[in-house]
């Protein structure tokens, strides 16, 4: 339970930074980044259900890559405190999968 809340807090400081640097993309505060975080993890989950493993992180490859960008660009319409145009999302989730493997939110 705790790994799981430090991945979402550091999850939402990758979203507050990727905001920071990237013009599409903007998230409203630490609580927007925190819910932004969340909603994306969940859409992120419903469409690997959906998919299969083919677009998990560990397998990301072009489809992961364009699935990411979709699955934040959706986020938007679920979290007020959220708004991305379709480049920002674009390099939102590369930039995100960059700092990923630097950083991984996900606890191996």
């Amino acid at each position: 339970m705790v790994g799981m809340i430090i991945r979402f807090i550091v999850s939402a400081l990758v979203l507050m930074l990727v905001s920071f640097i990237l013009p599409g993309f903007k998230v409203a505060g630490f609580t927007g980044a925190l819910i932004a975080a969340i909603v994306i993890a969940i859409l992120g989950f419903i469409v690997e259900s959906l998919l299969g493993n083919k677009i998990s992180p560990q397998n990301r490859g072009i489809v992961g890559f364009i699935t990411a960008a979709v699955v934040i660009y959706f986020a938007q319409f679920l979290v007020p405190a959220m708004n991305v145009t379709w480049w920002g999302a674009l390099l939102a989730s590369l930039v995100i999968g960059i700092i990923d493997a630097f950083v991984p939110t996900e606890l191996r």
